[in-house]
């Protein structure tokens, strides 16, 4: 009898150690969602933070001069709903050009670009007038010029490597930037033609310029009829603008989740996954071992 309840406190103890083990809560790690496009709101201040013209707008288009951007406020509309993780950038570009309009922008040259990348903490909501917002500058054109205002950290200056993309041309239908939110044409003068690319040389080390008539543009300057400003647009449509953006990425998990064949799940895992068969077994084969222990104990004594 002695043995028997011995053998029984054996088997209970067993199965409670291995009850835990088995019933482990199912709590696990939920991977968060993709970032999502967001609205961008802006506004344009002066040097004392005052709002020049329109407060707080996601309004498009192509503006004047009369609104030219000095300094320009970006924030994230409100009643958004942002990822901690998920960032917005927004660029500020500036270019000279060969018009005071889009029609007539010709070629364009980056001289000045700025971004900002937008988060969580950005949008908008309740006490904003107690609130700075991130703030975007570039020079002040002095010629012919286009200011863009788009949701990328891209440059688009022409260049081929990694983080550049191709320059804004009206003739040739390039409407750079891409997710262009708004921009701003204007000026009064043409812009000093640029300087030649090769450079100069001393006057000891070059033959000096014998006087002669101008020599025909470089091949590598726009056509005649591309330099000159178009008197008419050549499009019925300025660049599309949108001030939905999109993320700089969507966060993925930190680790990729291995295959089963590959790694052991937690022992807090459950499912189908979870070594449920196995636990069971290990425990049962203890419940057998203290089982036998115990008889063999008992007809030792008895013998």
């Amino acid at each position: 009898m002695r043995q028997s309840r011995i053998a029984a406190v054996f088997t209970a103890s067993a199965f409670a150690a291995a009850v835990p083990v088995l019933t482990a809560g199912a709590a696990h790690a939920t991977e968060g969602g993709g970032c999502e496009s967001a609205t961008v709101q802006y506004r344009i201040v002066d040097a004392d933070g005052k709002t020049v013209g329109a407060d707080w707008t996601s309004q498009g288009g192509f503006h004047s001069w009369d609104t030219m951007p000095g300094t320009v406020e970006v924030r994230l509309a409100p009643g958004q709903s942002v990822g901690d993780s998920c960032k917005y950038p927004v660029s500020l570009a500036e270019y000279t050009t060969e018009g005071p309009n889009w029609y007539t922008s010709g070629h364009q040259t980056l001289t000045d670009k700025t971004t900002v990348y937008l988060t969580a903490a950005d949008v908008a909501g309740a006490g904003d007038e107690k609130r700075t917002w991130q703030k975007l500058a570039v020079k002040t054109p002095d010629c012919y010029g286009q200011i863009d205002l788009y949701g990328e950290d891209v440059t688009y200056d022409g260049g081929t490597g990694e983080g550049h993309g191709p320059a804004p041309y009206q003739p040739g239908n390039i409407v750079t930037p891409f997710h262009l939110i708004a921009a701003w044409n204007g000026g009064e003068k043409a812009c000093t033609p640029a300087q030649p690319s090769t450079p100069g040389t001393t006057p000891s080390e070059s033959t000096p310029a014998t006087p002669s008539t101008p020599t025909a543009p470089a091949s590598s300057e726009p056509p005649a009829e591309q330099s000159t400003p178009p008197t008419s647009p050549s499009t019925s449509t300025t660049p599309p603008t949108d001030s939905d953006v999109p993320p700089k990425e969507s966060t993925p998990p930190t680790t990729p989740a291995p295959s089963p064949s590959e790694s052991k799940p937690p022992l807090a895992e459950t499912g189908s996954s979870a070594p449920v068969g196995l636990i069971a077994g290990a425990a049962a084969v203890v419940v057998a071992i203290g089982a036998a222990t115990m008889y063999t104990a008992g007809r030792r004594r008895r013998s």
